[in-house]
């Protein structure tokens, strides 16, 4: 394993002969090079990398945070049903809800760049989870639909803050070899806790109904707990404590996340470098906090930096626009108008709808550092346009036939299946993965908390005008219209999205700086 990380010598000069001084290994742009030269050399004969148990422990208890916005997702597609009985409200107050929490989550999202480069990626996340933790309570108890808001707008700034760290965090404690599959984890757990509040909806639904929903919201602070205690013993970002001037601390946790100690020197190194000459950095000082990041970011940026802008907010805004974020929190409607009546039955397929994305999203993390971000992203859009097609083609015929013949119902039932699949497969999780990945180390949190703003926002747009305007087009129209997103969204991603698998988030500047790499 030794043999096959030292890419930044050339494979075919003796060892004791680097082709290039120490400074110039740093470098990311040789660095990037002499890694193509030796792959070519070992004609692709390189030996799997292993997981590495320390870096996946810490990425795991990071992604558990995103249970919380899975959870809730899944849990108030049924909730909502049982609400409207309890607390009468109307349908514009059903989107006001449902919505809402995206929309705060903003708040969340933009805050978590600056806050984690002042306290740190690890206290963040705690800091999310508590957050959520106040808010699931609130909706547990509420005695009525504004007290029932204001629990909204507390758990919506906590899901704000775990949509950025977790991933953030995930790619920087994570080797380069295996940062697509330890960085697509907080997919993994939205979708795990999407299909837990899909069981939540089913278990309790045969409770009162004034019991039911308070039970099914509340329960997402037992997960939250676990959550907060868990984060308190993970190892805190190398990177952060490289630009906060805390090498040793930083070389501990590298030894600890690398196959050994030159390994360890050798990204330790690229770090440092990395902050001194990324274009955006200057050196590492613990009086840094973040400072003069937005300017950097969205005042006269470098070309570098606003090529990555646009990668990461386009994908950001196509994952959102694609309407998968309605289509699950709306699925129990989407099949009554189908025809499927009862409750049990309703929730009973969210289930199923549940398990084919946990499935295929696992899947989708497998193969991530296989087969390469592009291909799996491209494959998900163009699949997701197909599916969303059909399901407009279904719901178009049952809006115009009296019958609901089954056939047309298990097209609905496939189509949403297939849906949210092959996001899973594609946007959902690549989009953290890319988003946290592509910024130099000083921009990339407050860059995440930017692209992942967008993000929530137009997840929030899109939930709250999702019923009002399928009443105006047909849920059929509104399904033709996400196809057509998607159809440009694989377009966009083939023409501004660099392949980055298998390079250091180092290494990974380089590619935005070359013209050449746009498409490769």
């Amino acid at each position: 394993m030794q043999d096959s990380l030292k890419y930044l010598y050339d494979p075919l000069v003796p060892e004791s002969d680097p082709v290039f001084s120490e400074e110039d290994l740093a470098s990311p742009k040789k660095a990037v090079r002499l890694q193509e030269r030796r792959a070519a050399a070992e004609g692709g004969g390189r030996r799997k990398p292993r997981l590495n148990r320390y870096a996946l422990g810490g990425a795991v208890l990071a992604s558990t945070n995103s249970i919380l916005l899975g959870y809730d997702i899944g849990v108030m597609s049924g909730a909502v049903l049982f609400i409207r009985e309890s607390l009468m409200i109307t349908p514009t107050q059903v989107e006001i809800l449902v919505g809402s929490l995206n929309v705060v989550s903003l708040i969340g999202s933009l805050a978590s760049g600056r806050t984690s480069d002042w306290i740190g990626r690890r206290y963040t996340i705690v800091l999310a989870a508590s957050t959520f933790l106040i808010g699931a309570l609130l909706m547990g108890l509420a005695p009525s639909f504004s007290f029932l808001m204001a629990g909204r707008v507390v758990a919506g700034i906590g899901v704000g803050y775990a949509l950025m760290i977790a991933p953030v965090y995930a790619a920087e404690i994570s080797p380069a070899m295996t940062r697509g599959f330890l960085s697509s984890l907080p997919e993994v757990f939205i979708n795990v806790g999407i299909l837990l509040g899909y069981v939540s909806n089913y278990a309790l639904s045969g409770l009162p109904v004034d019991i039911s929903w308070r039970l099914m919201l509340g329960l997402a602070g037992v997960p939250a707990i676990a959550i907060g205690a868990g984060v308190m013993t993970m190892p805190e970002s190398p990177r952060w404590l490289v630009m906060e001037g805390r090498f040793e601390e930083a070389r501990r946790v590298l030894i600890k996340t690398s196959e050994d100690e030159a390994e360890a020197e050798l990204r330790l190194n690229q770090m440092k470098t990395n902050i001194r000459v990324d274009g955006s950095a200057g050196p590492a000082s613990a009086q840094w906090h973040g400072q003069g990041v937005w300017k950097e970011l969205l005042w006269r940026p470098t070309r570098p930096v606003r090529r990555i802008l646009i990668a990461a907010i386009g994908l950001n805004f196509f994952m959102q626009a694609s309407g998968n974020d309605a289509v699950v929190y709306f699925s129990p409607d989407v099949f009554q108008d189908a025809g499927i009546s009862n409750k049990q039955q309703l929730l009973g397929v969210t289930i199923i709808m549940g398990l084919a994305k946990t499935f295929f999203a696992f899947a989708s993390a497998l193969f991530l550092d296989h087969f390469g971000r592009r291909p799996l992203l491209m494959l998900g859009s163009a699949g997701m346009a197909v599916s969303l097609t059909g399901l407009g083609l279904g719901s178009k015929f049952l809006g115009r036939s009296g019958s609901k013949p089954t056939w047309a119902i298990a097209l609905c039932v496939v189509a949403v299946c297939a849906d949210v699949s092959f996001i899973s497969i594609g946007l959902g999780p690549i989009t953290w993965v890319y988003s946290s990945e592509i910024f130099p180390t000083r921009l990339r949190a407050q860059g995440t908390s930017l692209a992942v703003a967008v993000n929530r926002v137009v997840s929030g747009a899109v939930a709250m005008s999702f019923l009002s305007i399928s009443r105006e087009i047909t849920f059929g129209g509104m399904f033709f219209v996400f196809a057509g997103i998607m159809g440009l969204a694989t377009a966009f991603f083939y023409f501004f999205l660099p392949e980055t698998k298998g390079k250091s988030l180092e290494e990974i500047w380089a590619l935005f700086e070359n013209e050449d790499t746009a498409i490769s």
